[in-house]
């Protein structure tokens, strides 16, 4: 009833009666009314499907903060040597400060790409990390002598938190550049 074609139809079916009440169509007048609704329906745009319905990215932070819970619980469970667990705490307390709900969190959502680095880093790349360590590891202790996988775990983390630093840094970054441009607004608004 409330589709394009319908409603376009029905627009020239009232104008094809308007003409039948002028006198204009004549005894064809059925033939004018059914004309017109036909024609209006077959030039009526099609119908457009809708949109997907994404989640926003303050649903997809949402998530992730949960998943970053799980993550840390995980984490907590597993031995890892001083300096990875050192590395691993500061990476912790950049994500926890990435994650956190607020102004940042906020600013973050509006990073797409952002979002998807620490998605990954928080669903794949730190877990697997650990979980890789912890099976060399154990294959290590069968095989003495091979390069320690303390080090490339340590490596791993360093190379994570350095890629969130300069998230960081671009979100500062963003939110600098916002300051500047008020201040140059304000500046320009006195003159």
């Amino acid at each position: 009833m409330e589709s394009r074609k319908n409603l376009t139809g029905s627009v020239g079916g009232i104008a094809g009666l308007a003409l039948t009440f002028t006198g204009v169509a004549g005894p064809y007048w059925p033939v004018v009314v059914a004309g017109l609704y036909g024609a209006g329906a077959l030039l009526a745009p099609p119908e457009r499907p809708p949109l997907p319905d994404f989640p926003d990215p303050s649903a997809q932070l949402e998530e992730l903060r949960e998943d970053f819970d799980k993550l840390s619980t995980y984490l907590a469970d597993i031995e890892l040597p001083p300096a990875a667990s050192g590395r691993l705490t500061e990476l912790s307390e950049l994500l926890t400060a990435l994650l956190d709900p607020g102004w940042v969190a906020e600013i973050l959502a509006q990073d797409p790409e952002g979002v998807h680095a620490l998605s990954r880093a928080v669903r794949q790349d730190i877990p697997e990390a650990v979980d890789t360590f912890v099976r060399t590891r154990w294959w290590t202790r069968l095989t003495p002598g091979t390069e320690p996988p303390e080090r490339h775990l340590e490596r791993q983390l360093s190379l994570l938190q350095e890629e969130f630093g300069r998230l960081a840094a671009t979100l500062r970054d963003v939110e600098a550049r916002r300051q500047e441009s008020l201040t140059r607004y304000l500046e320009d608004r006195s003159d």
